[in-house]
């Protein structure tokens, strides 16, 4: 399978990468730093050789680059799998943030899904097949602290991903909404993990790579996953 990933140079984007990666899949990858980007693809490379890996740069939050990197992947193939993961988190509160945090978290966290799905998905429409995850936050489904833009934007994700859920499911094409709670990324900073309080990256990759391993008939159209202690 062609699998595209967005936001895939570290965290939960790498993370999924390596796992389609170990199962032989094809990988494109983006993201906004372009040198953990080539690291990342030069890494996965070496341990998989056997597969293709190819990489390109793009500010998702501009609708040109957006645009130029959908082009770009389907300039090779049709994807089967889309991950929608980039994405960005500045705290703040409502009231507080700075100006234009909402804006920038829009862009990034919603927008970039919304167009690169409206650019990719014709072309899996017409094939009748593929997956499409959306990799949201449980600050989508409740209020979160300190949250502000980043929770907006993130309940606007969810939103499009129900939606884009309904529409595809008469084109073959599955709809699956990843709600993590709090994983190990660089979103959390240098945080002390020595107790195991907060989830591995690692773990959303597994569920998201089990979606796809379901008969054509079954969807999951959402996932919950949040560590075993509950939220921080």
């Amino acid at each position: 399978m062609n699998i595209i990933i967005t936001g895939a140079s570290k965290g939960i984007g790498k993370a999924i990468g390596e796992i389609f990666a170990a199962n032989g899949h094809n990988l494109f990858l983006c993201s906004r730093g372009e040198v953990n980007l080539y690291k990342t693809m030069e890494d996965l490379q070496t341990r998989f050789p056997a597969i293709t890996i190819k990489a390109k740069p793009a500010d998702l939050s501009k609708k040109e680059e957006v645009a130029a990197f959908a082009n770009w992947c389907l300039f090779v193939a049709v994807p089967d799998v889309v991950v929608n993961n980039a994405g960005i988190f500045q705290p703040g509160n409502v009231l507080d943030e700075p100006e234009g945090s909402l804006e920038s978290h829009i862009e990034t966290n919603l927008y970039s899904a919304y167009h690169l799905t409206r650019l990719l998905s014709p072309k899996m429409m017409e094939r009748k097949s593929g997956h499409i995850f959306n990799i949201c936050s449980i600050a989508a489904l409740k209020a979160y602290n300190n949250g502000g833009a980043y929770s907006i934007s993130k309940f606007a994700m969810n939103g499009f991903s129900i939606n884009l859920r309904d529409e595809m499911k008469l084109h073959g094409i599955k709809v699956t909404t990843v709600q993590p709670g709090a994983a190990l990324t660089d979103s959390w900073g240098d945080f002390d993990n020595t107790d195991k309080r907060i989830m591995e990256a690692t773990d959303i990759a597994k569920m998201v790579y089990a979606a796809t391993e379901l008969s054509p008939q079954a969807c999951v159209e959402e996932i919950v996953i949040r560590p075993q202690l509950g939220d921080l």
